[in-house]
């Protein structure tokens, strides 16, 4: 049912749904049309320089240099936000840095689930970029996976992960009435 006093335009109109999870525990979730990553918490496996993680969550589309998240030259490098609560992932988006190395990206892999193992890189495949170009966003539909987190992984030796901002839209939380 939609709450009272929304507009369907509104980023932060809230839908009730009867169930998260097909179980028959007693779970409902909420649907958040906004950006959930925000109010998350991202970490990666090394930082370059002042290349934060957070940069890539801080809602700019700054895609210079000063603007991005980046690890260092290394083997399987990673990103990973915490959403802090167990979502149903519909859209990832992705944006690549503009001025240089868009091929960084190229066979990320975007994985969704809510293991810690190694790292988040255990969890379950939603998609693999191919490439993106300098500059641009590319969206990936993960079909409401379950997780808690979102990891991307670039796999391979001497490789480097910079990301200028993630989107993650989903379905949640799940929480127990």
């Amino acid at each position: 049912h939609e709450t009272s006093n929304t507009n369907m335009k509104d980023l932060k109109q809230i839908f009730l749904y009867p169930s998260c999870f097909s179980t028959s525990r007693d779970i409902f979730f909420i649907y958040f049309l906004e950006n959930l990553a925000v109010a998350g918490a991202a970490i990666q496996s090394s930082t370059s320089a002042d290349w934060f993680a957070e940069k890539a969550i801080d809602r700019g589309l700054q895609q210079l240099y000063t603007g991005c998240s980046s690890t260092l030259n290394e083997t399987n490098p990673w990103w990973r936000l915490d959403l802090r609560h167990i979502y149903r992932v519909n859209k990832v988006v992705i944006t690549n840095r503009k001025d240089c190395c868009a091929e960084r990206l190229n066979g990320t892999e975007i994985c969704i689930g809510n293991s810690l193992e190694n790292n988040g890189t255990n969890n379950p495949i939603c998609a693999v970029i191919p490439a993106i170009p300098a500059g641009e966003s590319y969206s990936y539909s993960c079909d409401g996976m379950e997780g808690r987190y979102l990891n991307l992984i670039v796999p391979g030796d001497m490789k480097t992960l910079t990301l200028c901002e993630v989107k993650v839209y989903g379905e949640g939380p799940c929480l127990k009435r």
